[in-house]
Protein backbone atom coordinates (compact mmCIF):
# COMPACT_ATOMS: atom_id res chain seq x y z
CA UNK A 1 0.00 0.00 0.00
CA UNK A 2 1.17 3.18 -0.87
CA UNK A 3 0.39 5.28 1.78
CA UNK A 4 0.30 4.11 5.08
CA UNK A 5 -1.92 6.27 6.84
CA UNK A 6 -4.55 5.42 4.85
CA UNK A 7 -6.54 2.63 4.50
CA UNK A 8 -6.60 2.12 0.32
CA UNK A 9 -8.17 -0.74 -1.15
CA UNK A 10 -8.81 -2.26 2.35
CA UNK A 11 -11.82 -0.64 2.97
CA UNK A 12 -13.81 -2.06 0.67
CA UNK A 13 -12.77 -5.64 1.67
CA UNK A 14 -13.13 -4.81 5.23
CA UNK A 15 -16.77 -3.35 4.76
CA UNK A 16 -17.47 -6.57 2.14
CA UNK A 17 -16.19 -9.12 4.57
CA UNK A 18 -18.82 -7.02 7.59
CA UNK A 19 -17.24 -4.67 9.49
CA UNK A 20 -18.27 -1.55 10.08
CA UNK A 21 -15.77 0.81 9.22
CA UNK A 22 -15.70 4.48 10.50
CA UNK A 23 -12.46 5.40 12.24
CA UNK A 24 -9.83 5.02 9.85
CA UNK A 25 -6.69 5.15 12.29
CA UNK A 26 -8.57 2.36 14.36
CA UNK A 27 -8.57 -0.35 11.45
CA UNK A 28 -4.99 0.62 10.28
CA UNK A 29 -3.79 -0.08 13.54
CA UNK A 30 -5.56 -3.51 13.44
CA UNK A 31 -3.60 -4.67 10.45
CA UNK A 32 -0.27 -3.02 11.31
CA UNK A 33 2.48 -5.81 12.59
CA UNK A 34 5.50 -4.36 14.58
CA UNK A 35 8.10 -4.49 12.07
CA UNK A 36 6.83 -1.61 10.53
CA UNK A 37 7.97 0.76 13.18
CA UNK A 38 4.68 2.50 13.22
CA UNK A 39 3.86 3.70 16.65
CA UNK A 40 0.58 1.64 16.74
CA UNK A 41 0.19 -1.81 16.09
CA UNK A 42 -2.71 -4.43 16.50
CA UNK A 43 -1.84 -5.74 19.79
CA UNK A 44 -3.68 -3.78 21.96
CA UNK A 45 -7.11 -4.95 19.57
CA UNK A 46 -5.76 -8.13 20.10
CA UNK A 47 -5.75 -8.36 23.50
CA UNK A 48 -9.72 -7.14 23.37
CA UNK A 49 -10.82 -9.11 20.24
CA UNK A 50 -9.65 -12.52 21.90
CA UNK A 51 -11.94 -11.79 24.52
CA UNK A 52 -14.83 -10.78 22.30
CA UNK A 53 -14.65 -13.70 19.93
CA UNK A 54 -14.54 -16.37 23.32
CA UNK A 55 -17.67 -14.89 24.87
CA UNK A 56 -19.38 -15.02 21.00
CA UNK A 57 -18.04 -18.71 20.30
CA UNK A 58 -19.09 -19.58 24.47
CA UNK A 59 -22.41 -18.08 23.55
CA UNK A 60 -22.81 -19.82 20.54
CA UNK A 61 -22.07 -23.08 22.06
CA UNK A 62 -24.01 -22.89 24.78
CA UNK A 63 -27.27 -22.34 23.24
CA UNK A 64 -26.83 -24.31 20.19
CA UNK A 65 -25.88 -27.41 22.38
CA UNK A 66 -26.70 -29.44 25.40
CA UNK A 67 -22.81 -30.77 25.81
CA UNK A 68 -21.84 -30.79 29.40
CA UNK A 69 -19.43 -28.29 30.48
CA UNK A 70 -16.30 -30.50 29.38
CA UNK A 71 -17.81 -31.02 26.09
CA UNK A 72 -18.31 -27.20 25.78
CA UNK A 73 -14.89 -26.15 26.27
CA UNK A 74 -13.31 -28.86 24.26
CA UNK A 75 -15.16 -26.99 21.34
CA UNK A 76 -14.42 -23.70 22.99
CA UNK A 77 -10.76 -24.66 22.35
CA UNK A 78 -11.00 -25.72 18.72
CA UNK A 79 -13.21 -23.30 17.84
CA UNK A 80 -10.72 -20.06 19.00
CA UNK A 81 -7.37 -21.74 18.54
CA UNK A 82 -4.52 -20.18 16.44
CA UNK A 83 -5.45 -22.54 13.38
CA UNK A 84 -8.96 -21.76 12.98
CA UNK A 85 -8.54 -18.24 13.45
CA UNK A 86 -6.07 -18.20 10.64
CA UNK A 87 -8.06 -20.32 8.49
CA UNK A 88 -10.54 -17.83 8.96
CA UNK A 89 -8.20 -14.89 8.33
CA UNK A 90 -7.27 -16.95 4.93
CA UNK A 91 -10.91 -17.66 3.76
CA UNK A 92 -11.81 -13.68 3.98
CA UNK A 93 -8.14 -12.64 2.48
CA UNK A 94 -6.41 -10.98 5.21
CA UNK A 95 -2.84 -12.00 4.20
CA UNK A 96 -3.38 -9.48 1.12
CA UNK A 97 -4.12 -6.33 3.57
CA UNK A 98 -1.10 -7.01 6.45
CA UNK A 99 0.74 -4.39 7.16
CA UNK A 100 3.96 -5.89 7.90
CA UNK A 101 7.79 -4.22 7.65
CA UNK A 102 10.48 -5.93 5.00
CA UNK A 103 11.70 -8.09 7.31
CA UNK A 104 8.93 -9.84 8.68
CA UNK A 105 7.46 -10.24 5.30
CA UNK A 106 10.59 -12.00 3.83
CA UNK A 107 10.29 -14.33 7.07
CA UNK A 108 6.84 -15.46 6.20
CA UNK A 109 4.61 -13.57 8.68
CA UNK A 110 1.90 -12.68 5.93
CA UNK A 111 1.53 -16.85 6.02
CA UNK A 112 1.99 -17.11 10.13
CA UNK A 113 -0.06 -18.47 12.05
CA UNK A 114 0.41 -16.61 14.77
CA UNK A 115 0.21 -13.35 12.82
CA UNK A 116 -3.22 -14.38 11.00
CA UNK A 117 -4.49 -15.39 14.44
CA UNK A 118 -3.62 -11.92 16.18
CA UNK A 119 -4.83 -10.07 13.30
CA UNK A 120 -8.35 -11.51 12.64
CA UNK A 121 -8.57 -11.02 16.84
CA UNK A 122 -7.71 -7.35 16.13
CA UNK A 123 -10.26 -6.69 13.28
CA UNK A 124 -12.95 -8.04 15.90
CA UNK A 125 -11.60 -5.90 18.38
CA UNK A 126 -11.70 -2.81 16.22
CA UNK A 127 -15.64 -3.87 15.22
CA UNK A 128 -16.57 -4.22 18.93
CA UNK A 129 -14.82 -0.86 19.07
CA UNK A 130 -17.06 0.74 15.95
CA UNK A 131 -20.17 -1.38 16.15
CA UNK A 132 -20.65 -3.18 20.05
CA UNK A 133 -20.66 -6.82 20.74
CA UNK A 134 -24.21 -7.57 19.22
CA UNK A 135 -22.89 -6.80 15.50
CA UNK A 136 -19.35 -8.00 16.18
CA UNK A 137 -21.00 -11.30 17.06
CA UNK A 138 -22.54 -11.60 13.99
CA UNK A 139 -19.40 -11.17 12.03
CA UNK A 140 -18.18 -14.13 14.24
CA UNK A 141 -21.30 -16.48 13.82
CA UNK A 142 -20.64 -15.47 9.68
CA UNK A 143 -17.05 -16.33 9.38
CA UNK A 144 -17.05 -19.14 11.74
CA UNK A 145 -19.91 -21.05 11.05
CA UNK A 146 -18.17 -23.44 8.84
CA UNK A 147 -15.80 -24.06 11.67
CA UNK A 148 -18.99 -24.45 14.23
CA UNK A 149 -20.77 -26.91 12.01
CA UNK A 150 -17.93 -28.82 10.80
CA UNK A 151 -15.89 -31.39 13.00
CA UNK A 152 -13.53 -29.27 15.16
CA UNK A 153 -13.45 -30.07 19.09
CA UNK A 154 -15.66 -32.86 18.46
CA UNK A 155 -13.53 -35.32 18.80
CA UNK A 156 -11.32 -36.10 21.77
CA UNK A 157 -8.48 -34.03 22.28
CA UNK A 158 -5.02 -36.13 21.70
CA UNK A 159 -3.45 -35.40 25.11
CA UNK A 160 -6.88 -36.19 26.48
CA UNK A 161 -6.70 -39.59 24.58
CA UNK A 162 -2.57 -39.97 25.73
CA UNK A 163 -3.50 -38.82 29.72
CA UNK A 164 -6.36 -41.46 29.07
CA UNK A 165 -4.89 -44.12 27.45
CA UNK A 166 -1.80 -44.11 29.78
CA UNK A 167 -4.07 -44.16 33.25
CA UNK A 168 -6.09 -46.92 31.72
CA UNK A 169 -2.85 -49.37 31.07
CA UNK A 170 -1.36 -48.63 34.61
CA UNK A 171 1.31 -46.16 33.06
CA UNK A 172 2.70 -42.87 34.40
CA UNK A 173 1.35 -39.85 33.37
CA UNK A 174 2.65 -39.06 29.90
CA UNK A 175 5.55 -36.01 30.35
CA UNK A 176 6.10 -33.39 28.01
CA UNK A 177 9.30 -31.16 27.27
CA UNK A 178 10.13 -28.41 24.86
CA UNK A 179 13.52 -29.62 23.09
CA UNK A 180 13.88 -26.74 20.85
CA UNK A 181 12.17 -23.62 19.61
CA UNK A 182 13.63 -21.57 16.62
CA UNK A 183 12.59 -18.76 14.47
CA UNK A 184 11.80 -15.28 14.99
CA UNK A 185 8.76 -14.26 17.50
CA UNK A 186 5.73 -14.30 14.35
CA UNK A 187 6.92 -17.05 13.09
CA UNK A 188 8.56 -19.47 15.76
CA UNK A 189 8.95 -23.26 15.46
CA UNK A 190 8.61 -25.73 18.45
CA UNK A 191 9.48 -29.02 19.18
CA UNK A 192 8.19 -30.50 21.54
CA UNK A 193 8.86 -34.34 23.23
CA UNK A 194 6.17 -36.30 24.61
CA UNK A 195 7.41 -39.35 26.64
CA UNK A 196 5.54 -42.35 28.74
CA UNK A 197 7.96 -44.04 30.89
CA UNK A 198 8.65 -47.60 29.99
CA UNK A 199 6.71 -47.48 26.47
CA UNK A 200 8.42 -44.68 24.21
CA UNK A 201 8.70 -40.95 23.27
CA UNK A 202 8.11 -39.03 19.72
CA UNK A 203 8.67 -35.65 18.92
CA UNK A 204 6.58 -33.31 16.83
CA UNK A 205 7.38 -29.60 15.65
CA UNK A 206 4.68 -26.83 15.33
CA UNK A 207 4.06 -22.96 15.36
CA UNK A 208 3.21 -23.29 19.08
CA UNK A 209 4.47 -24.84 21.99
CA UNK A 210 0.07 -25.80 23.10
CA UNK A 211 0.06 -26.72 19.17
CA UNK A 212 3.61 -29.19 19.45
CA UNK A 213 1.81 -31.02 22.38
CA UNK A 214 -1.01 -32.14 20.50
CA UNK A 215 0.77 -33.14 17.38
CA UNK A 216 3.08 -34.96 19.67
CA UNK A 217 0.27 -36.59 21.74
CA UNK A 218 -1.36 -37.25 18.39
CA UNK A 219 1.76 -39.25 16.75
CA UNK A 220 2.30 -40.82 19.93
CA UNK A 221 -1.19 -42.56 20.25
CA UNK A 222 -0.88 -43.53 16.46
CA UNK A 223 2.53 -45.25 16.91
CA UNK A 224 1.97 -46.76 20.58
CA UNK A 225 -1.92 -46.78 21.46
Amino acid sequence: MADLDKLGETRPWLEAAGFLVQDEALWIEALTHGSTGADRDYQRLEFLGDRVLGLSIAEWLYRQSAGAEGQLAQRLNALVSRQTCARVAREIGLPAHLRLGKQARDDGAADSDNVLCDVMEALLGANFLEAGFEATRGVVHAKWRRAFEGQAGRAKHPKSALQEWAAGNRRKPPEYSVIDRSGPDHAARFTVRVSVANVGEVEATAGSKQEAETAAARLFMERYG
